[in-house]
Formats: C-alpha cells, structure tokens, sequence
C-alpha cells in the first residue's frame, strides 16, 4: 500500500501506524454535493445494509460554505420528492428581479434581465451555509455517520497506485516544524472504502492530486479547455427595515470594474431584514494591482447599494473561489477505480445563471444512485461484516495489517470503476443546462471586452440558446490553456490602483472584515499554504516580488500574504478563509493549499 504523501513534515511521525475503520462509501466533504450522495445512497439503502461516512473539516456542516446564494429548487425537489417545497423556513421566494449597469462611481442605468437571471416566480433566496446545515441534519435521520472538525490529508492508493483505496485524517497536535507536541499529539486515522466520494468543493486538494494522479483531463470524447475561476467576495447586512425588499434580487455589471475585468455585483434581500451583497470576479485579470477586497468596497459606496446599506450594520463577511470554466472545464473522465469527483470539484456551475448549488447536488445523487446499484450487484462483503470479523477474532486494524486482513477476508474486492458515471451526467439536465450556456462566459474573453460579452451574452442565451455550431474555448496561446496565474501580467505594464481608504460605515479594512468570519487556525501548527517543494519564502519573494509587485497581498481577500517595505515574504496563515485563491492566481504557480487542521478556519453561519 502506498499514500499521496504531503511533503514538509516529519518522518518520525509518518511512521506512526494509523487506526482503520472499514466503510462501504467515504465522502469527502460535506457539502450539498457531498451530502446529497449521501442521502441519495441511503434513501435507496432500505434495508440500512451499508455504512456511509462523511468527512467535513469545518468544525460544523455549514461553516465552510459560502454563496450568493440565490437556488434553484429542482434538485431538492427531486432529492425530497415528498415535500412540494423542502426546507421552506430557510428560502425566500424572489419576488422582483433587476439589472443594472453602473456607468460610473454615481450612475445605473437599468439593462434586459438574461433569462438565467430572471428568478422571479422560480427561485429562492438563502443562506447556504444553513441551507447545508439542513441538509446534514437530513443525511443523519438517514443513517449517514458525519464527522465535522475532521480534516482529511491524503489519498490511499493500493501498491500499483492504480486504485483508490481510501483516505487517511490529518494528524492533530504537530507544530511548525512537523514534529509532534506533547501536549495534544494524536494520529490521523484511515478510511478504507469500497468507493470514495471528492466533494471538496472548488480547487479541492485531494481532487487536484487524483485528477493529476489519474490523468481525468485526457482520453475521452472531448478536448479539455482548461479551467477558468472568480472569486466572490461577500456580507450579510442587517438593514432598516424601510430599505428591505423581502425576495428583491438584483445584478450590476460595469463599474467599479474595468472594461477588460469580468464579473459583477449583487443584493439578495432574505430572511429578517437581511441583505446579502456581494461582488464576484474573474481571477483571469491580468492587472497585478487589482485588488478583488478593494474593488468590492468601492462597489459598496455606489449610491444603488450605499442606499440600501446606510443605516445597516455588517454582520458577516465571506470569499471563496469559484469554478466559472463551465462545460468546456469539465474533466474528460470524473471517476476513477474506486471513486468518484462530485460537484464543484468538478465544476458544475452555471456562469450566467450565477448558480452551482442544484447542478452540484445533482450530480451527487447520480453518484449515489450509481454506486448503490454497484455495490447491490457486487458480490463484495460490507464492510460493517468484515469489522464485526475484526471483532470476533480480536483484531485492531491499523495500516500495518489491515492490508493482510483485507486479502484473507475480503478476496472480491477490487476496486471498481463507475464509468457509467459520466454518460448519466450527460443525460442529465446539468449536462443539458451547461451546453446551452457554454458560450456566455468565455464570450467576455473577446477583443469587445465587457460589452461585446453582454452583448453575445444576450443574444445567446434570449434567442440562440446555444444552438450554435462553435464552442469558445477560455484563454489560449498557441492552441495550450493560459492559467489564471499564468495570465497575469509585469507591474511594469500597469499603473497602481489608488483605493479609496474605508469609512468604517460602509466600507472596511480587511482585519476588521475578517474578525466577522470567526476564523482560527493554531498559531504553531504546520503552515498549510505550501511554497514550492521547500518552503522557502525568500525564494519565492526573489522570483515574484520585483516582477508583480507583492501581488500576492492584493489578491488575497484575508491578508494572509504580505511583504514587507524592504520585500520580504510573510504568510499570515492564521488568517486565511479557505477561498483558494492564492492556489489559483499565484503567477508563479508556487502555492499550494492543503488542509490545515480539522476545525480550522472560518466559522460562518449565514453566508
């Protein structure tokens, strides 16, 4: 047996055998996709037959998860067939829609409302960290065992590192250097599974392993384009009640971005008088001194959002990286032997519908559909027979002899490949959904910038929809995908951004905006945002800082990365969000996020 080892930490504790429990499914991330295979697959499990395990490493389901969110009804409805409209406490239904186009810092001049953006009579306004805590909450009625604060490291692979055998939890308790403390030291356990389910979300750590590992980008029926992401950046506001609009959903695009910058602003209107507004945007910008944090608090005083948030108070703020590569982005192969990509690991979302949250769930209960019907026509033991064995006989399982057991009890048990997976998706309506639509975002990628993108935007999702014979590939050079790192560009080549300084009212400075998220992380536990192989700061700093001009402080939307005046390197790793953006948008390419400990990072509650 061999694992996906993390490199930076100490072999002394590498050596230490893990305890190993035995499940049938391992989901990785709980999620809505996450935990829609789970549900899925136990609605169908009858007879209570199987084990299903997810692993989430926030602290509680819901506290990593961050959206507009404005969703779209149709995968819950078919996941809860029974109930005409579930979770009904936690949705608003939308009862106006606009669109504006923002001239300048003063002027809006209002624009026709795409289809995908009508949502009024359709959809629903929430919080989907609660709207997950919903649904974790239904998965355990359901018999799904969840286990929040659980962060998982790496990816068992069996000796051929052919097969995905399961995963190993992160060791607790180390310090800077890797090395165990004495104080609260306790070894990472392992999951063995018959198919393990990646629901990390966007820019997973395990999913960009296995998708190299297992190279799911070539061999299948079509060319993959490259992924393309944006980040969305967020607050939930308490308003005056005279300025709330129960079910109001609104878009801009314009300013305060550029005209070669893609993305826009939003205020959904939900529950007691909360607004949530927000401003997402595409990471492939090539002006290293855009700054994402700061462009949306300057968004913030234009007079269509400062007139519904004066008088308000900030009562949360939230950034996460977004895949916006669409149907062209989607791996050629999802699954591998013994497991399967789900949601946004994959990339489901629905750019101009600004929605992923019903394609993600979707496509995990075509998972769980799928592998409930593997598993029921396997002729492999469960798993919860094959621990009652260790029982009887008296055996604890760790990785030094779980492999021996496996092969004397457990002899028709080869790791399986769900390659039905993807044809299911495909004859879906996500696959149907994302066809349509395929064109809208790279569209904005075109010499006529934003508004030659509106303007195609329109035309092809109102009457072409996507009848088309062409498919816009994203950024290219020379027939190869340019990487949102990669597409950045020399500070020489631009001008700095002077950013307005914030008022404290309506707009924040970052550490104030960040005392909101509840974020945590051990002071002297290992740095989880890996530099290069090495961690050596100073030599990122030589090879980065001269040539973008400390550009990794100004796409950060949490001040984990910052230089000093004389240009060295700091990482305030107690500071991070999750969001990923730094693994995306490094021009350098030498970051890398892992997972922290379980528990870490920020704590939403109605993001």
């Amino acid at each position: 047996m061999s694992t996906i080892v993390r490199r930076g930490y100490s072999n002394a504790v590498s050596s230490i055998p893990r305890i190993v429990d035995l499940v049938d499914v391992c989901i990785v991330g709980g999620g809505p996709a996450g935990l829609a295979t789970a549900i899925k697959f136990k609605q169908m499990d009858k007879e209570q037959k199987y084990r299903v395990v997810v692993l989430e490493k926030s602290a509680d389901f819901g506290n990593h998860i961050v959206s507009g969110c404005v969703v779209d009804p149709r995968a819950l409805k078919e996941l809860f067939p029974e109930e005409s409209l579930p979770c009904k406490d936690l949705l608003t239904p939308v009862t106006k829609d606009d669109f504006k186009l923002l001239l300048n810092d003063k002027w809006a001049v209002p624009v026709p409302i795409p289809f995908d953006l009508q949502n009024k009579g359709k959809n629903y306004v929430c919080s989907l960290s609660q709207l997950t805590k919903w649904l974790s909450e239904q998965a355990e009625t359901l018999g799904v065992e969840l286990y929040p604060g659980v962060a998982v490291s790496d990816v068992i692979l069996d000796k051929e590192k052919k097969s995905v055998l399961g995963v190993a939890t992160k060791d607790l308790g180390l310090n800077r250097e890797g090395k165990p403390r004495e104080d609260r030291f306790e070894k990472g356990l392992q999951f063995h599974a018959r198919q393990t389910i990646l629901s990390e979300g966007c820019r997973g750590s395990l999913s960009k392993q296995l998708i190299k590992h297992f190279k799911l980008y070539q061999g299948t029926d079509k060319k993959f384009e490259g992924q393309t992401y944006g980040l969305g950046i967020k607050e939930i506001w308490k308003v005056d009640p005279d300025k709330f609009k129960p079910g109001f959903t609104s878009h801009t695009m314009g300013y305060p971005l550029n005209y070669e910058t893609y993305g826009g602003g939003f205020q959904y209107h939900f529950g007691d008088n909360l607004v949530t507004v927000g401003l997402v945007i595409g990471l492939d910008y090539q002006n290293p001194y855009i700054s994402p944090y700061q462009e949306f608090q300057k968004m913030k005083h234009h007079p269509y959002y400062a007139n519904v948030l004066k008088g308000g108070k900030c009562i949360g703020y939230g950034a996460r990286a977004l895949n916006e590569g669409g149907l062209q982005s989607i791996p050629s192969k999802m699954t591998f032997p013994g497991g399967i990509l789900v949601g946004d690991t994959v990339g489901y979302m629905n750019v101009p519908k600004i929605k992923g949250s019903h394609t993600a769930m979707k496509s995990g209960m075509i998972a769980g559909e799928e592998i409930f019907t593997s598993l029921e026509n396997g002729n492999c033991k469960t798993m919860e027979s094959l621990m009652n064995e260790t029982e009887t006989e008296g055996i604890e399982l760790d990785s030094t002899n779980v492999n021996e057991f496996l092969k004397e009890n457990d002899k028709d048990s080869t790791p399986i490949e769900l390659t039905q997976y993807r044809q299911r998706i495909k004859d879906s309506w996500i696959w149907d959904e994302l066809y349509k639509v395929r064109n809208v975002r790279p569209a904005f990628n075109s010499k006529l910038g934003m508004y030659g993108g509106m303007m195609y935007s329109g035309l092809d999702t109102m009457i072409l929809k996507g009848r088309v014979p062409w498919t816009f590939p994203h950024h290219t050079k020379d027939g190869k995908h340019i990487s949102d790192g990669a597409i950045t560009q020399p500070a020489t080549n631009f001008k700095k951004i002077e950013y307005p300084k914030p008022d404290g009212v309506i707009s924040f400075d970052i550490m104030t905006s960040l005392s909101r998220t509840g974020t945590y992380h051990d002071h002297d536990e290992p740095c989880h945002l890996r530099i290069s192989s090495d961690q050596d700061l100073t030599k990122h700093s030589n090879k980065a800082f001269k040539k973008y001009d400390g550009v990794e402080s100004r796409y950060c939307p949490a001040g984990v990365y910052e230089y000093t005046p004389e240009g060295k390197f700091k990482i305030n790793a107690q500071n991070c969000i999750h969001c990923k953006t730094c693994d995306i948008k490094d021009p350098t390419g030498d970051t890398n996020w892992v997972t922290p400990e379980g528990g870490d990072g920020p704590k939403y509650s109605c993001t």
